[in-house]
């Protein structure tokens, strides 16, 4: 599979990719570069609004709008652009900053922090969850990267991703009370390849997990089998997710930062692909 480049941009962290059904538009983020981008693919064009606030993943609203996980919690997004402040997550500590999340089957928006200094110590991020009611619940903490996260198609498996701990974790889910338990490792990673990132979960159960630094998006079946790898012509993948019409197209994130454009021409790009699976429609957040 050869990936088709379909907006090249210089993202600085681009990531958070979602098919929006209502508009027939794929929603994605700069996180660094405060901005939320939405690419229209019949029309081949990729739109950037400028936020004012580092943004690492957004979900639509079933109400109307965006809601975006920002550097000081979840926000509200209108069609104008214009956003206000739903609930403060960690706005006291600007050392911290949201980073990737998706909401459950329910309309439950959840989503993680991580420090911006990546390198300094683990375990400061947590992973939340925003209820349709806007209350917020810590439930994991001790996070250091907070990144990828997704369901089973049967919603009893909740999937998350860690990235220094260098593996994809699973956990048992009860859809109707939101809550996780019996987390073990699903999958690991040798450091050599890359971090694992951003992840989406396809209709038939198997996992896609981007690769940051690696250069590819792995396959996984439910047991942590690997199944198949694509590569990319940009070093750091950041996430993926399945939309298009027949959600059979896998749209790939990309980062700049960095790269230089001497070296990876691409970077910062998003990709697209077409390798067969179905993807499970999006949840809409129900707030």
């Amino acid at each position: 599979m050869n990936p088709e480049l379909v907006v090249q941009t210089r993202a600085e962290v681009g990531e958070g990719p979602i098919w929006d059904p209502t508009t027939s538009t794929l929603l994605w983020v700069d996180i660094t570069g405060r901005a939320v981008h939405r690419f229209d693919p019949a029309a081949g064009r990729d739109t950037a609004l400028d936020v004012g606030v580092d943004v690492g993943a957004v979900a639509v609203r079933a109400s109307g709008g965006v809601v975006m996980a920002a550097a000081d919690g979840f926000r509200a997004l209108e069609p104008d652009g214009s956003h206000r402040l739903l609930a403060a997550v960690g706005a006291d500590d600007p050392t911290l900053r949201m980073n990737d999340g998706k909401c459950d089957r329910r309309g439950r928006f959840w989503a993680g922090t991580m420090a911006y200094d990546e390198a300094g110590p683990a375990g400061l991020g947590t992973l939340y969850r925003l209820d349709p009611d806007l209350s917020v619940h810590p439930m994991l903490r001790g996070v250091s990267i907070s990144n990828g996260i997704d369901w089973s198609p049967d919603d009893t498996r909740m999937y998350f991703i860690d990235s220094r701990a260098q593996s994809v974790d699973v956990f048992d889910f009860d859809l109707d009370r939101g809550e996780i338990s019996n987390r073990r490792v699903l999958v690991t990673f040798e450091p050599s390849v890359g971090l694992p990132d951003g992840m989406t979960v396809d209709a038939d159960g198997d996992l896609w997990v981007a690769v940051w630094g690696g250069a590819r998006v792995v396959r996984f079946a439910p047991d942590g089998t690997e199944r198949g790898v694509v590569r990319f012509p940009v070093s750091q993948t950041s996430s993926c997710a399945f939309g298009g019409a027949d959600l059979r197209d896998l749209y790939v994130t990309s980062a700049a930062r960095g790269i230089s454009a001497s070296a990876e021409p691409t970077a910062g790009s998003l990709h697209r692909l077409r390798p067969g699976p179905q993807g499970q429609p999006p949840n809409p957040f129900a707030g």
